[in-house]
């Protein structure tokens, strides 16, 4: 009986630790590996969807891991290696060349009208230009993500990735 408590007793330790390093409701790809949660490693079936070199629409169902696959691929363009640190993908991938990364996440912006998602998408094009040092001259939408685009290539050569989350969130 007392060593079936000692037991009891390990059991609901490793329990209560382990269940601290679940990830609920993290979403950001750096947030939790440096918190340390539980992460199952996908960056096996990444680089092989990478190696393809196409262009992805990923539709599955809410909560289904898209907009942490979405964070995930942005550390990665952008050179993140640390990150990666025990991963399938950590020793597999040129971190000699990163990305320019136009990351555009319909989540962060209340967008109830057409004006306010013009409005939205337009501020979160200008604060990349921003963080990039890049002044914006256009005033329509298609031109300013097209001149942005255009300058973030020019500032250093690097290819550009443009990564969407929560699409289809304005429509719903």
């Amino acid at each position: 009986m007392k060593k079936q408590l000692e037991t009891k007793k390990k059991a609901q330790k490793i329990f209560d630790k382990s269940a601290a390093l679940i990830p609920l409701a993290i979403q950001e790809f750096s947030q939790l590996r440096n918190e340390g949660c539980i992460y199952i490693d996908k960056t096996k079936s990444i680089l092989k969807m990478l190696s393809l070199r196409r262009v992805y629409f990923l539709s599955r169902p809410r909560r289904f891991g898209k907009s942490l696959l979405i964070s995930t691929l942005d550390s990665l363009f952008r050179g993140e290696k640390q990150l990666f640190k025990g991963l399938y993908i950590y020793d597999k991938w040129d971190w000699s060349e990163t990305y320019n990364v136009i990351r555009l996440d319909f989540t962060l912006e209340a967008m109830s009208t057409p004006q306010e998602l013009r409005d939205g998408l337009a501020q979160t094009l200008n604060d990349i230009a921003a963080a990039n040092a890049i002044t914006l001259n256009s005033s329509s939408l298609p031109k300013i993500f097209f001149e942005l685009i255009k300058k973030l290539y020019e500032l250093n050569g690097r290819q550009i990735v443009i990564l969407v989350d929560e699409y289809d969130l304005p429509i719903l």
